[in-house]
């Protein structure tokens, strides 16, 4: 008679007690792998807000930063998942080192693409390099808590395969939700509250915090001691780094602030929107920069601002409408003439009203021109705001000038496109005239005429002219590399269109009975146009829309 077989388990056969397992069960630790993911998954996409805010400051277009951050991060984190596959026999001891790692890159990443930018003049390949390294570094967080929690469960489990699926079901769902978490925390509660740098900082802190612990704490036991005592170490120098770079932050940053403003910065704030910076001696004029980018220069900013304002007020100039301006160096230009009743300055940013209200060298500067009881200031989107201006105005301008910054800056090109300038002709009277700036003539035609076409196909005839200078950057370009090299002054020009409703180009002049400018006469007028229609290309270039922006073409 053959005697049943009895199958025994491996221990039972050499008589040992079952293996106590590397960790504590599944569920026991589903609870604090969740909250790293979320807390990791916050933190990473802080990382990657970060670099697409600060390149777009530091090197303007902030479509094309976004599209290479972003685009270079997604295949990093592809390549950072395939290069997982090497950690997946030490898992916990890998994730554990990537997180220090992951916190100490994107941490610092932020004063390490400012250094670069303020004493290098260049910050491309650093954005590149940090999209980089962040993405490998968090495409590889996912796979490693995979092969952790396979871990700590038995195999062959009923319902293995389906408690797997559910397990990644939680993960990318708490990956998910910290991203969303994160996502919202950088505009409205890191940005304002500290910063870019030390928002960077802070959020490097609590990424290694949670990484490290995670790994010390619930799979300590997948741990040697030698493990243990690595990844204790390199926590706590990263830790210690991130908080002496938090110490020195403000020095450091007024340290690279002098390096690419100079050593006369006077005054420096950050408003809700943009940083505005004041530079120049107590007894020069000083020079206004919004975001990097100089926006007045003391020294010839009349230049620009007398082009942009008396050819328009050659006519009917009761009612006048300045858009963006807020230096009030446009409306001291309006303000010269005899018979404007009323200013009307629609500016996005308060804060730089605010200062070119209350700072002693630009108050001189623009005449004190907010004080003037007929000038009136908007804080609104100047788009939006037109979009309901018809409807409230009771007469129609007669003027109505576009100060703004140039149309190769990303957030100003809806401002010149043809759905804005049908929104200006709804508040500009029949007979009134409409002055833009257009950026320079000679360093970027193509945007300068791809301006006047869009004009053109919003119902305008314009009149073609520019202005000289001796100012780099001053309004034309959203690169400001070069000085930040140090480069030396030189020549340079500002492109206008002078724009009337109809198809009859306006007459190019100035205003008899206005005040005398001092950079400009009838024959100098006269030259500047026929400069800027020397630069007219055979085919004109097609106009720029909400949907189609033409101008990075």
């Amino acid at each position: 008679m053959i005697e049943p077989t009895v199958t025994m388990r491996p221990q039972e056969r050499v008589g040992r007690a079952p293996a106590r397992r590397p960790v504590r069960p599944r569920e026991a630790v589903r609870f604090p792998v969740l909250a790293v993911v979320f807390v990791c998954a916050a933190c990473g996409l802080v990382y990657e807000l970060e670099l697409v805010a600060l390149s777009s400051y530091l090197i303007g277009d902030s479509v094309t930063q976004a599209s290479v951050v972003l685009s270079v991060m997604v295949f990093a984190m592809g390549l950072g998942s395939l290069l997982a596959k090497r950690l997946r026999c030490r898992a916990a001891v890998g994730f554990g080192l990537v997180e220090a790692a992951l916190a100490l890159v994107g941490g610092c990443s932020a004063m390490v693409l400012y250094a670069a930018f303020a004493w290098f003049g260049e910050s491309r390949y650093v954005v590149v390099a940090f999209s980089l390294a962040i993405g490998v570094l968090i495409g590889a967080e996912i796979p490693l808590l995979m092969s952790l929690i396979q871990r700590t469960g038995g195999r062959g489990a009923p319902g293995e395969q389906d408690d797997a699926a559910g397990t990644v079901a939680d993960l990318f769902a708490a990956d998910y939700v910290g991203a969303l978490v994160g996502g919202l925390a950088f505009p409205f509660l890191l940005l304002p509250w500290l910063g870019q740098l030390t928002g960077a900082l802070v959020t490097g802190a609590v990424n290694a915090v949670a990484g490290g612990g995670l790994v010390l704490w619930v799979f300590r036991r997948d741990l040697t001691a030698r493990s243990r005592a690595l990844l204790l170490a390199v926590n706590l120098g990263v830790l210690a780094v991130l908080a002496t770079a938090t110490v020195l932050v403000d020095d450091f940053e007024q340290a690279a602030r002098r390096a690419v403003y100079g050593e006369h910065v006077r005054v420096a704030v950050h408003t809700d929107l943009q940083e505005v910076v004041v530079t120049g001696g107590p007894e020069g004029p000083p020079d206004l920069f919004l975001d990097g980018r100089l926006r007045v220069s003391g020294e010839d900013e009349y230049r620009y601002h007398e082009a942009l304002v008396h050819p328009a007020m050659n006519g009917p100039h009761a009612r006048v409408l300045v858009v963006g301006g807020g230096d009030g160096m446009a409306a001291r230009e309006v303000l010269r003439h005899p018979g404007v009743r009323s200013v009307t300055v629609v500016e996005l940013d308060p804060g730089v009203v605010r200062l070119a209200r209350t700072d002693p060298a630009l108050a001189r500067l623009n005449g004190r021109a907010f004080r003037d009881p007929r000038v009136r200031v908007v804080h609104e989107d100047a788009f939006h705001w037109l979009r309901g201006a018809a409807d409230r105005v009771r007469e129609r301008y007669d003027v109505v000038i576009s100060d703004l910054p140039d149309p190769g800056i990303t957030p100003s090109t809806k401002l010149y496109s043809e759905e804005f300038y049908g929104l200006v002709a709804r508040v500009l009277d029949r007979s009134g005239r409409f002055a833009v700036h257009a950026g320079s003539v000679t360093d970027r035609p193509h945007t300068y005429w791809t301006v006047d076409s869009t004009l053109r196909a919003a119902g305008f005839a314009t009149r073609p002219y520019s202005a000289s200078g001796r100012t780099p950057g001053f309004a034309a370009g959203p690169d400001r590399a070069d000085r930040a090299a140090g480069t030396g002054p030189g020549p340079c020009d500002w492109g206008f269109l002078l724009a009337v409703p109809g198809d009859r180009p306006p007459v190019l002049g100035l205003d008899p009975d206005g005040p005398r400018p001092r950079s400009l006469d009838a024959d100098a007028l006269a030259a500047d146009a026929r400069r800027a229609e020397r630069t007219r290309s055979a085919q004109a270039p097609p106009s720029s829309t909400l949907v189609h922006p033409r101008y990075g073409d």
